[in-house]
């Protein structure tokens, strides 16, 4: 039924050398598997094996049906059949597939049951383009019967996916257990033919159950296996779901490449369908983006289109849409009238998705025209249909519509109410849903719906908890979407000129040799352009972005002089960061936002690309002195989003070089560099603050270290001044004895005996101070040094444990060390103590909080000669499975507030990484404790 491109390739490379019979075969073959590739060519393919077919007949077998001919008019019928399909003819379509099994009727053997398997599908095809789906569904049954009766697993798999795809839609329940009677997922295929249409199902099922990214990366999967077995029609249909499926994520800027993609590949074909439902999904795309005139264009391009297919999900689609828009445009009364056509035909062809949302809509219409009563039960009727479905997105907007109908209009509020009110009684509900759908970022919209719901109640403290919450969500999506969005558009629109005019070039080349060639270039320059993107946008340092754009503007187009100015700080000013004029740097030059003469600034001003050409007479205003004479300049802004970066220039000595070819690669490059400079200057802020914030946390470690060991100190420094003072007033007495000659040999005995255990405890005293103060004193200076050094592993770590025992006895831990003899390394101890430091901390801090004596423990062993283990445990609460990927991320804490900063572990991944030159590992579950890994090499 498909084969690969490379079988294709064989094929057309054996056709110019074949004749008779093998020639017949191998065109019919090429002429069925064309159909979607290419169909024109299908076409004159098929009319070429009729002729063979005619030609290499007996001249007996004219006047006598032969089966073998009729076989193969029967699969060229179908090759015909698919094409007026593809093309909207349904009922050419329906008429030569009914021929064709007319055709093969007569023979009962394994390739007619093919031929009527195919034919059978075809047929379900059409019905269902048609929104015929009693037909669909009897025709694939047919089909499936028929491969079973071949033994041909392939197309059964694919007569199966079709009804059980449009089964999900309606029955998701019912879909699942017909589709794992036969594929169970669990199962393990090798063959990747059905695990495209397993994944194929998996989009389907995904996108039922609101988990969106799971239905795009199944998607995507998809996309790459039928490019490669020619299935365009299904490249067409797969592009529009995954646009479908980043759209419901709200990353618009995906969902537009791929709706774009799937766009092209229908305008390339010409199939009518194809690109109307392209152009119903870009609408949706665009309307979410705010484009509303953009998208009420492309849905009245699309509604013609759809005439012959009344009743079809393509059909519903587009109604749904349309409402959807006519509700923001506030053109109530159209989107009315679209619902209520939806909610005909949904419930006529009981599409369970579009019931919903028919109903949901033609609600949320009425309300807004004042009929509370009437949006209240079509919104009820909703709520009833999406709680027999598994579709939370869908849920969560019919609840949201209930919401809004109770705090616009005084409605009787639900029986089991226990809210303040109804809004908060169903805005509740969809946020209890919309939370855990899997991708879903909770839009900022539910958020401030919820803050307006409590602020109408009088509860204001939850109603600005909840407005700060909408703020955040805005800010993340906003974060998300804005700094691509603009580009990804103009980068589309630029591609999809390029195309036109390479297939402009491609039309003329038979005619004229020099066109054919630029054609080349031109292709050659779109495949390089997505590779030097890649590049340029890969990178992280400015630096290497400005010889990246250097390198590859000077191989694509002839480039004189070419500067980069970047804007200052006051926004009131522009220097030139790269700058070079045949090969030689250009001194820096500073350009002010206030200046007429400029092209620099005056491209910033205008957000807009400059091209200038000069006659050989003319002079240039602003011209930097020293540098070279130019003819031809072009300028243009780099901007992300609503950001200005500052501007590129390119200008070259010659004249008339930058034409529409030049000019598409000049902005792409802008483009790319925008992105790529804008990136560079986030992560070099994020560098610095996180080492500001590093030095911040060592040096408040090293204090709290300071004034730990300061208290410890005062018990031993303490009890060695209160002895030093009793030996001192003994003394005094003594003295005053002997002077008075009243001293006794008892009096001696007893002051000797005093002075004895004085000193006893004096030197015990003083031996702890020591001890402490030498372990802080190697400690510190390690800390604040961080000098490399070599040392013994179970002392450090000793000296470190020892300056700890205050903070963890204070909190009523214990910690117990188990270090191996004579591990020596040649390393930086101040930074393993902060990272062993950091570890205690966070148990203290985290896995022992509400824990009254909890136990810590540090394990060395040798992983091998050249590195070591240590292994830090704890025995309290765990760390969620969901936060483990996150832990050593900056500023991620579940303290906050509370005595966490969010950077200990970080620092500690920073530390054994980038100094220690090793790896930091967790491993973790709820209620068993947590093990951290610190693999180090034992030389630096």
């Amino acid at each position: 039924m498909f084969v690969t491109d490379d079988e294709v390739k064989q094929w057309e490379c054996e056709l110019p050398c074949l004749q008779g019979q093998e020639l017949l075969n191998v065109t019919v073959s090429l002429a069925w598997h064309l159909r979607q590739r290419d169909t024109g060519r299908a076409l004159k393919l098929a009319d070429a094996a009729e002729q063979l077919l005619h030609e290499l007949l007996p001249l007996a077998a004219t006047t006598k049906k032969d089966p073998q001919s009729d076989l193969i008019h029967a699969r060229l019928m179908l090759v015909r059949a698919e094409v007026a399909w593809l093309f909207g003819e349904f009922d050419n379509a329906q008429q030569m597939t009914e021929m064709s099994l007319q055709l093969s009727e007569h023979e009962r053997t394994r390739y007619t049951a093919m031929l009527a398997a195919d034919a059978h599908y075809l047929l379900a095809c059409v019905g269902l383009l048609k929104g015929e789906m009693q037909v669909m569904e009897v025709e694939v049954e047919r089909a499936i019967l028929f491969a079973r009766q071949a033994h041909d697993s392939m197309r059964e798999v694919v007569a199966e996916s079709l009804l059980v795809n449009q089964m999900v839609l309606r029955n998701l329940p019912r879909a699942i257990e017909r589709w794992s009677a036969s594929h169970n997922p669990a199962t393990a295929i090798d063959d990747p033919f059905v695990n495209s249409y397993i994944n194929e199902f998996q989009i389907y099922t995904s996108s039922v159950s609101s988990d969106f990214a799971q239905s795009a990366a199944r998607g995507i999967q998809v996309f790459e296996f039928a490019r490669q077995y020619g299935q365009k029609r299904r490249l067409i249909s797969i592009a529009s779901n995954v646009g479908d499926s980043f759209n419901s994520m709200r990353d618009h800027q995906a969902a537009l490449r791929w709706i774009q993609e799937g766009l092209n590949l229908a305008r390339e074909t010409g199939w009518p369908n194809s690109i109307a439902s392209c152009l119903i999904q870009m609408s949706e795309t665009l309307r979410r983006l705010g484009r509303l005139d953009s998208a009420k264009e492309l849905l009245e391009s699309a509604f013609p289109i759809l005439n012959n297919v009344v009743g079809s999900r393509s059909h519903l689609l587009a109604l749904r849409y349309l409402g959807d828009l006519s509700l923001d445009r506030g053109d109530f009364d159209v989107a009315l009238k679209s619902f209520s056509e939806l909610m005909f035909w949904a419930d006529n062809k009981d599409h369970l998705d579009f019931r919903i949302g028919s109903r949901r809509g033609y609600a949320a219409a009425l309300s807004q025209l004042g009929q509370a009563q009437e949006a209240q039960l079509a919104a009820l009727d909703a709520l009833e249909l999406v709680r027999h479905s598994k579709d939370s997105y869908r849920h969560v907007e019919v609840l949201r519509v209930l919401a809004a109908l109770h705090a616009r209009h005084f409605l009787p509020p639900p029986v089991d109410m226990q809210a303040a009110s109804a809004a908060l009684y169903y805005l509740g509900m969809a946020m209890d849903i919309a939370s855990h759908i899997g991708g879903f970022v909770v839009p900022g919209e539910l958020y401030q719906e919820l803050a307006n719901a409590y602020a109408a109640v009088g509860s204001f403290k939850e109603a600005y908890e909840y407005s700060r919450e909408a703020i955040a969500a805005r800010e993340k999506i906003h974060n998300q979407d804005a700094a691509h969005r603009v580009n990804a558009m103009q980068l589309n629109q630029q591609t999809e000129l390029m195309k036109a005019e390479s297939e402009h070039l491609r039309q003329l080349a038979a005619a004229e040799a020099e066109r054919a060639e630029v054609l080349q270039q031109t292709s050659a320059v779109l495949e390089k352009l997505g590779a030097i993107g890649q590049e340029i946008t890969g990178s992280l340092d400015a630096e290497a972005v400005f010889d990246a754009l250097n390198r590859h503007v000077h191989d694509l187009l002839h480039v004189t002089a070419f500067v980069i100015y970047l804007m200052n700080d006051d926004q009131q000013s522009m220097t030139s960061a790269f700058g070079v004029e045949n090969g030689v740097p250009i001194e820096p030059d500073t350009v002010y936002m206030q200046s007429e003469v400029s092209n620099s600034v005056r491209c910033v001003k205008e957000r807009s690309e400059i091209s200038i050409e000069l006659a050989g007479e003319d002079d240039l205003p602003g011209l930097i002195p020293g540098t070279e004479k130019v003819h031809s300049m072009l300028f243009a802004p780099l901007i992300i989003g609503e950001r200005v970066l500052g501007a590129m220039t390119i200008q070259s000595s010659r004249q008339l070089v930058y034409g529409a070819r030049e000019k598409m690669i000049f902005r792409s490059l802008c483009a790319y560099g925008a992105i790529a400079l804008g990136n560079a200057d986030a992560y070099l802020r994020l560098k610095q603050t996180q080492e500001h914030l590093l030095a911040q946390e060592k040096l408040a470690a090293l204090g709290s270290l300071v004034a730990g060991v300061a208290h410890e100190l005062n018990t031993p420094i303490g009890n060695c001044l209160l002895v030093a003072s009793t030996l001192q007033d003994g003394s005094k007495v003594l003295h005053s004895k002997l002077q008075g000659q009243t001293l006794r040999r008892s009096d001696l005995n007893n002051f000797c005996d005093e002075v004895k255990t004085s000193s006893e405890i004096l030197m015990r005293g003083l031996s702890s101070a020591a001890t402490l103060v030498s372990s802080f004193k190697q400690v510190a200076v390690d800390r604040t040094s961080e000098q490399r050094r070599s040392f013994d592993l179970r002392q450090v770590l000793h000296d470190i444990i020892a300056t700890l025992n205050i903070r963890i006895t204070q909190t009523g831990h214990t910690i117990e060390l188990n270090v191996p003899y004579n591990i020596h390394m040649d390393s930086y101890p101040g930074s393993l103590g902060q990272v062993i430091s950091n570890l205690v901390e966070n148990s203290i801090l985290h896995a022992f909080d509400h824990v009254e004596s909890g136990h810590m423990r540090i394990d060395v062993s040798m992983v091998d000669e050249q590195r070591v283990l240590i292994g830090f445990s704890d025995d309290g609460a765990g760390i969620p499975e969901e936060n483990q990927k996150r832990i050593f991320d900056p500023f991620f804490t579940t303290k906050l507030g509370q005595g966490g900063s969010g950077l200990g572990l970080n620092i500690c991944y920073n530390i054994a990484t980038s100094i220690l030159h090793g790896q930091l590992s967790v491993k973790s579950s709820i209620g068993a404790g947590t093990s951290f890994f610190l693999d180090l090499p034992l030389t630096v």
